[in-house]
């Protein structure tokens, strides 16, 4: 009987093999793991336990729900396989899995407990971790990919259905759940489950395939979604699918192939539009490398850029110009780079071209290969730029790997599906708006609505009504300009709003929870970092930090003197740029500290990291002021003055001051101001009072820079001005 099962075993698997294209990858990773093993698994569809059973070597026994073995359409699967019963609301249960581990045997067990209904993880459960444990058994982790898509998984209508797509499965390095011995009862099961939802959180990570470039990885999201996939819109009400995009990207791709070479850098000067999005896949597609201008940034910033750069030809559009009166500084980019127009090109594409742009995307993977061949997943991807708040713009270098993996590892987080809509207003020229706005929607099949401000707070909250928006990304200042004008209904089909770039304020939070109901998930990253380092999710919330660091992120804190808190941030992962670009250098530098090497990037905040994982920044290295002999947060002083005066925008400077060395300087558009309750704030709410400042300086209003972020450069450079002109 054992024989003729193996036999049928065999068969069925071929078949599977056949019909699913199954690919096996890192089985080595089996025989690596020893005799008594955990094997863990995410849990996307019906096929899963046949897949295991089928491709698995030997015959691992299935840890499985009592009242799952009862239903009906498991019980033929079940009778081919060796069954343990488990109930998860049982002690005795759990402690007999333990035995039988402890045995040196093997089981496979699906820590989600159900099938994913939302295409990302589920509730790890605490009882696989603690099994683990105290079984001393290797973990094995095996990751399935494309069972999702088939008729037998949970999410039909949120995913593009097919009868037999392509799956992968994925055998991941075993790992050990090494615990302390001290850690004992409930912290020691916190602590095993915390453990065993990071291994699941990393065969999320490896199922997305980020060593790829960025076209390729269009390409696919277009088979696995369909090509006639509503994608983009934006206010000209045009909506645009994966085939019309691709289409027009290599279009477009042909013209900018003869104004530029392989591999230059070449600027794009848009604002969010389906025509940035379109020029940005064109130049992946032919090897170009877009550089994202900040056109806020003034006809000297970006000047620089492009002298930065070393940026010979930029796009742009003669009616944006127009729209947003940026006629003096095209005209100043003009005498150093040829500017083009893309209502100019129109002209300049004929029949032939768009004919051959028809059939290209008709045979993408063919068409690229003969005329638009893609190079390596470490090649550069894109150049944008840092803020500049605090100096001149550097440029940053991110790779094909570094964007894709960022959104792999945000993508486990936050289920994008078919059913969504993201508007995204934050620009494209920042890694917020394009890895998060941008990058991570079209991949994962949403539909997006661009839009060219963030500023419009009437406009934005009606057209998220209008639209039924269902995920948002802003910083604090626009949020919190949103929530005063918009209707409590406006909102209503929101189901994740992400806060980044800057420290979210409370009221900003309690504002959206009092009248949206609705939680904001803050997040933190950098530009460097492509750029999303951390953020809380529904599966992982703490508000007042800024999450759990992402998937596959090291990191360590480097002690910054006088400051008895937290430490200086060094991080490592594959979402780390390649390096930067200084302006009046022609090579590329690579800033990594020498403490432990290549990879390692210095973030310069200041955070704290506490016993669960979570991240708290306490200020920018560089914004600190010394006096009393202690280092005080301006980070905290902003806070304090958000405390005291919550409708208000505040920056706080650190400035030179004869007799005390450094003085903090409040900068605030509240009109009454007064020293005085920033004193009673800081009673009632337990800032120390070295944090309240000895001036307040009023103004209209505060400047910042496109991206949200306050411009601390240029509210530094105005107090110097008005004080030298103040009489003595």
């Amino acid at each position: 009987m054992s024989r003729a099962l193996d036999v049928l075993r065999l068969i069925v698997r071929e078949i599977v093999r056949a019909l699913y294209r199954i690919r096996v990858v890192g089985l080595e990773n089996y025989h690596r793991a020893g005799d008594r093993v955990l094997i863990v698994a995410n849990h996307v569809s019906l096929l899963d336990g046949v897949l295991l059973y089928l491709f698995v070597p030997d015959r691992p026994t299935f840890a499985i729900n009592t009242l799952m073995a009862k239903k009906w359409q498991f019980r033929p699967f079940l009778a081919f396989v060796d069954l343990f019963p488990l109930d998860p609301t049982s002690p005795l249960s759990t402690k007999s899995l333990i035995r039988f581990l402890r045995e040196d045997r093997k089981a496979i067990i699906f820590p989600e407990g159900r099938i994913t209904v939302t295409g990302s993880l589920m509730k790890i459960y605490e009882g696989p971790g603690m099994v683990a444990d105290r079984a001393a058994a290797m973990v094995l982790p095996i990751g399935i990919e494309g069972a999702q898509y088939s008729p037998l998984s949970y999410l039909r209508g949120r995913v593009r259905i097919r009868w037999f797509p392509r799956i992968t499965l994925r055998f991941l390095e075993p790992v050990r759940i090494d615990l302390p011995d001290d850690l004992q009862g409930h912290e020691r099961r916190k602590a095993a489950a915390e453990r065993l939802a990071a291994i699941m959180r990393r065969i999320s990570f490896e199922n997305c395939n980020h060593r790829t470039t960025l076209f390729t990885a269009l390409l696919d999201a277009m088979d696995r979604h369909g090509p006639g996939q509503p994608l983009l819109e934006d206010v000209e009400r045009r909506p645009l699918s994966y085939r019309q995009l691709i289409m027009r990207a290599f279009l477009l791709a042909g013209v900018i192939r003869q104004a530029s070479k392989r591999g230059e850098h070449v600027g794009i000067l848009l604002p969010n539009s389906i025509a940035a999005v379109v020029t940005l896949f064109a130049m992946q597609a032919c090897g170009r490398v877009p550089a994202m201008l900040n056109f806020t940034s003034g006809a000297q910033m970006l000047v620089t850029a492009c002298e930065t750069a070393r940026i010979a030809t930029v796009y742009t559009s003669r009616r944006f110009v127009d729209v947003a009166g940026l006629q003096g500084a095209v005209q100043a980019l003009a005498s150093r780079v040829d500017v083009i127009y893309l209502e100019d090109l129109r002209n300049t594409i004929g029949l032939f071209s768009k004919l051959l742009a028809l059939l290209a995307a008709r045979l993408p993977r063919l068409a690229c290969a003969l005329t638009h061949p893609q190079g390596s997943p470490d090649d550069t991807s894109v150049v944008l730029f840092t803020s500049g708040s605090e100096g001149i713009p550097k440029g940053v270098i991110l790779t094909h790997a570094n964007l894709l993996a960022n959104r792999a590892q945000m993508q486990m987080l936050i289920d994008l599906t078919l059913r969504d809509t993201v508007f995204n207003c934050m620009p494209v020229f920042h890694s917020f708006g394009l890895t998060g706005g941008v990058i991570l929607p079209i991949l994962d099949g949403a539909r997006i609505f661009l839009y060219p401000s963030p500023l419009h707070y009437r406009i934005i909250p009606e057209l998220a009504y209008e639209l039924g928006a269902t995920v948002l990304f802003g910083t604090n200042t626009f949020l919190a300009g949103y929530a005063r004008y918009a209707h409590p209904y406006d909102f209503y089909s929101m189901r994740f709003v992400v806060a980044g770039a800057e420290k979210l304020q409370e009221d900003t939070r309690r504002s959206w929870a009092d009248r949206f109901g609705i939680r904001i998930f803050e997040g933190y990253g950098t530009t460097e970092t492509s750029p999303v380092l951390a953020v809380n999710t529904p599966m992982g919330n703490n508000p007042g930090t800024v999450g759990r660091l992402l998937t596959g992120i090291d990191h360590y804190l480097e002690p910054v003197p006088g400051i008895e808190r937290g430490g200086r941030l060094v991080v490592h992962g594959p979402n780390v740029m390649k390096g930067y670009l200084f302006h009046g250098h022609d090579d590329i530098t690579r800033p990594w500290t020498e403490r432990r090497g290549v990879g390692w990037y210095d973030t310069g905040d200041v955070v704290e990291v506490d016993a669960d994982g979570y991240v708290t920044i306490i200020g920018r290295a560089k914004r600190f002021a010394k006096i009393g002999g202690e280092m005080v947060s301006l980070t905290t002083v902003e806070e304090l003055a958000a405390a005291a005066w919550p409708d208000s925008t505040h920056a706080a400077l650190a400035l030179e001051d004869d007799r005390r060395g450094e003085q903090i300087v409040l900068v605030t558009c509240h009109p009454f101001a007064e020293r005085r309750d920033l004193v009673d704030a800081a009673r009632l709410n337990g800032y120390s009072e070295l944090t309240v400042p000895r001036r307040i300086h009023v103004v209209d209003e505060i400047p910042v820079l496109g991206t949200g972020k306050i411009d601390y450069r240029a509210v530094a450079d105005r107090i110097r001005r008005e004080t030298a002109e103040r009489p003595s």
